[in-house]
């Protein structure tokens, strides 16, 4: 699909990170751009930077998601590409024996169901209901009605201890891509997965160096974290190039996790 002014984007999680970078590159190779997320000064602002338009939207509300959906294509018409980038982090085991007193308890439910609920549905319901506005629009020649990409994570095939919420979410994300390009195939609408490795995001930007220094010792080569703008890459050419469909390619300079 190529980029211009006629192609409307819509990226989840846009105001910072991977999402931030992914909404610049897309409104700088000339799509207009439309930003969810929850942090509103923040969105505002970049959504002013790129001439995009942000709504503040909690994608794991579906009220939430409706409301941004329209606001998003009142003001650039339907989207014909949808990245999904919002989602949040969560550290603690299954269950656990505390070191000081060793009282035994399990993993908070509530903790887990907030991140399937932001990392996994709100990734669903944003890709259904922007499939669904996708299907009233012509085919765009071998482009198609438009291209999903989701955002997993290494952690979806090789997460890591205290990760078992985060890695069921990534790892739905992961499991669904291939059956959601079928869903949608004959629609023309094309469905691709990215799983990130460490890249400077405020997750990791707030994290000691000496941590982050023993992150990097698992990398291969570059041995340093990624940017968003690396990310935002490989988004622009799994958009750009109409054979990429139903895939899942780790962004991660060749690591693999170890247990911890």
């Amino acid at each position: 699909m190529k980029l211009d002014n006629s192609i409307s984007a819509v990226v989840t999680g846009g105001a910072s990170g991977l999402g931030e970078g992914t909404a610049r590159r897309l409104a700088a190779d000339g799509a207009k751009v439309a930003i969810f997320d929850m942090n509103a000064e923040r969105g505002e602002a970049v959504a002013g930077e790129i001439g995009g338009v942000f709504c503040q939207v909690n994608v794991a509300d579906e009220a939430s998601v409706d409301a941004g959906f329209e606001k998003a294509r009142a003001a650039n018409g339907q989207e014909r590409i949808l990245i999904n980038c919002a989602g949040v982090g969560a550290a603690e085991k299954t269950a656990r024996r505390s070191s000081s007193s060793g009282e035994i308890s399990a993993h908070s439910m509530e903790r887990f169901n907030r991140v399937i609920a932001i990392n996994l549905i709100g990734s669903f319901m944003c890709a259904a209901k922007s499939a669904a506005g996708m299907m009233s629009l012509d085919p765009i020649g071998d482009s198609g009605r438009g291209i999903i990409v989701h955002t997993a994570s290494v952690a979806a095939q090789d997460g890591q201890i205290g990760q078992v919420s985060y890695s069921a979410s990534k790892g739905g994300i992961y499991g669904m891509t291939l059956p959601m390009a079928r869903d949608l195939a004959k629609e023309q609408i094309r469905v691709n997965t990215i799983l990130p490795g460490f890249f400077e995001t405020p997750i990791y930007q707030q994290m000691p160096p000496e941590v982050k220094i023993s992150l990097a010792s698992h990398l291969q080569f570059p041995t340093r974290f990624g940017t968003p703008a690396e990310y935002a890459d490989l988004v622009a050419f799994m958009v750009t190039n109409d054979y990429m469909n139903a895939e899942c390619v780790r962004l991660d300079a060749g690591a693999r996790m170890p247990p911890k």
